[in-house]
């Protein structure tokens, strides 16, 4: 393969759309052209010189939608990567442009993750004993309770930990995606924190201020949804039934290998989320306001902004309720965290979106990268939470957790799927409203406050029944995965 790799992007059907751009021909480098017109960027390639190598082709068959490119430049800003390419150059250092490839970054975050939980979680518990934050234990009548009194809580530093780091060395930090995430993540880290803080050193059991608290996920929401509607690189594409003028035209490589042209709509700002189980059929936030104009869109925009703060608040305390049994919001969020990967990775091919008629969301596939550190920090974190519980995330860790899935699910736009996937969630903190509202209706009505349940959230409403806690967590894990299987078949039973 001598010569240079030739990069062609064709937007419509005017013959003046057609944009040129040369990188060098060396394998990797062609391998990354050929699939950039697979993950969100406009256009299609001359790929003769690439096929003409047929043990590529066979990698190609591979990988062939593994990596998203942004459409300025065919690298990724990755940290690792500007070291990996600094080695290449300096000692020709063999497999360096695998750090282009979505899948191999997404697989070293989880790796680097689970062991940085596994690895140096022990010494952050013998931190926390040290420093004697071990988590207040009230006599609620529950089984084995007393037994938990003085265990180390803050355990969520492991997570944010196991979660930043590979985040940091893997991802592509330029996106606003990932931006978006990380300051989700450190965000809620340090509520959290200052909540674990004020429990454990002022001796206060009802930690932060529950106004407070409302306070940082509200103040989240509106910089979640604000940078949503204001930023350029937040934009969306729908698969478009027709060749119109405007439609874009995109070439990519199907898994048999042969070239396939998908015509898409612009790139556009939108307020449309998915809808599960109809096909074709998007939400559009801006259609629930009766105002035309610009006017009509502002306040649309105004609307999905407080949809943001709303889901956030709600998932973020959802989270919190959960983390009541040793083992139980890790693994739920863990099943949770690996559904919202592959929903992102399929809305950022344009392929999978064209076939499963969803939105295309360019960038949106870097959002594995940041699911796989997701998952690892909590599969690493399960290995001293699993019961008997060596350590407590607290606050700081499930606070942070249902922040991340919901502003994951927004930037998605899936998150209307999050009632189905976050069905334990949303149990749970159901069974906290009910019987709060009832106990207060009874009260009133009768002088005596009634209750539902043995106890809320429902997790203690079982340990009341006397089921062993292994068990509870056992089966809320089950249901966790069946609601994950009926998350992913929405994409089909439409």
């Amino acid at each position: 393969m001598g010569g240079r790799c030739l990069l062609r992007a064709q937007a419509g059907n005017s013959p003046g759309s057609s944009r040129f751009r040369r990188v060098p021909t060396r394998k990797k480098a062609c391998a990354v052209g050929m699939e950039q017109c697979t993950h969100g960027t406009r256009g299609g390639a001359d790929r003769q010189a690439c096929r003409e190598n047929e043990a590529f082709r066979r990698m190609l068959r591979k990988a062939w939608a593994i990596d998203y490119l942004c459409g300025r430049n065919c690298q990724k800003q990755t940290m690792i990567y500007h070291i990996a390419e600094y080695l290449d150059r300096a000692i020709d250092l063999p497999g360096a442009g695998m750090f282009n490839y979505i899948s191999f970054r997404s697989a070293m975050a989880i790796v680097f993750s689970l062991l940085i939980g596994m690895v140096f979680g022990k010494s952050i518990i013998r931190l926390l004993q040290r420093r004697q934050i071990g988590e207040e234990i009230r006599n609620l009548g529950l089984e084995g309770q007393l037994q938990k009194k003085g265990t180390p809580t803050m355990g969520g530093l492991i997570i944010l930990a196991a979660i930043l780091v590979p985040v940091l060395l893997f991802a592509d930090l330029t996106n606003i995606y990932v931006q978006l995430m990380l300051a989700t993540t450190v965000w809620l880290g340090l509520l959290g924190f200052l909540d674990d803080y004020i429990k454990v050193f002022r001796k206060k059991k009802e930690g932060l201020n529950g106004r407070f608290k409302i306070l940082g996920q509200v103040m989240l929401g509106l910089v979640v949804g604000t940078t949503m509607w204001a930023s350029p690189q937040i934009v969306s594409r729908e698969p478009s039934t027709s060749r119109t003028a405007d439609a874009e035209r995109v070439e990519a490589m199907d898994l048999g290998n042969q070239r396939k042209v998908i015509y898409l709509t612009p790139a556009e700002k939108s307020t449309a989320t998915t809808v599960p189980f109809f096909k074709n059929s998007e939400l559009d936030y801006r259609d629930l306001i009766p105002v035309e104009g610009q006017f009509g869109d502002t306040l649309g925009w105004l609307f999905y902004v407080l949809v943001a703060v709303c889901i956030i608040t709600a998932v973020s305390n959802g989270a919190n309720l959960t983390d009541g049994l040793d083992g139980l919001a890790a693994g739920v969020s863990a099943a949770i965290g690996v559904v919202l990967g592959i929903l992102a990775y399929l809305s950022g091919n344009v392929i999978y979106a064209d076939y499963l008629s969803i939105m295309n969301i360019p960038g949106s596939g870097e959002l594995l990268v940041f699911a796989g550190a997701f998952v690892g920090a909590l599969l690493g974190f399960l290995w001293y939470n699993s019961y008997p519980a060596q350590v407590f995330m607290g606050d700081t860790g499930s606070l942070a957790i249902g922040g991340i899935i919901a502003t994951f699910a927004l930037l998605i736009r899936k998150e209307l799927l999050l009632p189905i996937l976050c069905g334990i969630f949303v149990v749970e903190s159901a069974s906290v409203i009910i019987q709060v509202v009832w106990f207060k209706y009874t009260k009133h009505k009768y002088g005596e406050g009634r209750r539902v349940f043995l106890m809320s959230p429902l997790h203690h409403h079982y340990q009341k029944k006397g089921y062993f806690e292994v068990k509870i967590v056992t089966r809320f894990w089950i249901v966790q995965l069946l609601l994950a299987a009926i998350t992913l078949m929405t994409l089909k039973i439409r």
